[in-house]
């Protein structure tokens, strides 16, 4: 038995190794350094220990201002786009026969570079005095007044910021939900229809709960993913996102880091871990109430 411990060790090895040395050794780090005062990177000393940095960076109007986009970015695409991948991934289902193809078709915008979508995103929601985008050519047939979502009011922008992270998520939840549907033991259905069960009753008491993992899996995945959210505002609002508003958590740490008035490790990582207790605090949330609604 001792034998087969020590080999059963000998093969994690490599993966805690790897895991300690690009995971917990980094975390420990940013933790350390987001309580070293005016930490200087080139010197490697600091002023003093304490919680400085926190009470700088949650008094930061930048880090407010980054905190508010992620948080109302995660509360609308989030259950919105899960949503909108259920229905879609439900039709699908009912559709047998063309089911492959309409999957790869819609997995194909997963496997696009961000930028690339972010570029056709800002051409069809352009409105400037050089073009007008799709979108305002469209509203304009309607007397609809044109807005810039790009670089017009804060609502308009967020409004494209939150249609593009849905847009850029959706594959994937497809993708899941689907394989989830198909993946439903007929009999069920059977039974439910011997009975003369409404569909909708149907829906509810048996592909809700049978899928609930796979639901569950996408929303927390889909709250971890929506917090770290970065390049999706990059690719519409370019790299001044401070100037237009748009930051998030993430770019707020980037900038910290490497921006324009970067050069403070210190309160970056006082940002980043509180990005982590808000990640983790969310995570756990979801397990509690998976316990209720999850049927495993």
């Amino acid at each position: 038995m001792e034998n087969n411990n020590r080999k059963a060790w000998l093969y994690l090895l490599p993966a805690i190794l790897f895991i300690g040395a690009f995971l917990v050794y980094p975390l420990i780090d940013v933790f350390i350094y987001s309580f070293e005062e005016n930490f200087n990177f080139a010197s490697g000393t600091s002023t003093g220990v304490g919680v400085g940095n926190y009470l700088h960076v949650l008094r930061d109007p930048y880090f407010l201002q980054a905190l508010k986009n992620t948080f109302i970015l995660v509360v609308i695409t989030v259950p919105l786009s899960t949503v909108i991948a259920l229905a879609i991934s439900m039709g699908l289902n009912s559709i047998k026969a063309l089911r492959n193809m309409f999957q790869t078709l819609y997995f194909l915008p997963y496997v696009t570079n961000t930028l690339a979508v972010g570029l056709v995103f800002m051409i069809l929601f352009d409105c400037s005095e050089q073009s007008v985008g799709l979108v305002n050519s469209f509203l304009s047939l309607f007397g609809v007044q044109m807005v810039d979502f790009i670089d017009g009011p804060y609502a308009a922008k967020m409004f494209t910021l939150c249609l593009y992270t849905i847009w850029v998520v959706l594959p994937f939840k497809v993708l899941i939900l689907t394989s989830a549907l198909a993946s439903v033991k007929k009999d069920y259905y059977n039974a439910a229809k011997v009975d003369g069960t409404s569909k909708w009753r149907t829906f509810r008491k048996i592909t809700l709960p049978m899928i609930s993992p796979m639901i569950f899996y996408l929303v927390v995945t889909g709250f971890i993913g929506a917090f770290k959210a970065y390049s999706d505002a990059v690719a519409l609002f370019g790299t001044e996102l401070n100037a237009a508003e748009m930051n998030t958590l993430v770019g707020y740490i980037y900038d910290k880091l490497y921006g324009a008035g970067g050069g403070f490790p210190s309160y970056a990582s006082a940002a980043a871990i509180i990005l982590f207790v808000i990640i983790l605090t969310i995570t756990c949330i979801n397990l509690l109430v998976s316990k209720k609604h999850v049927h495993y």
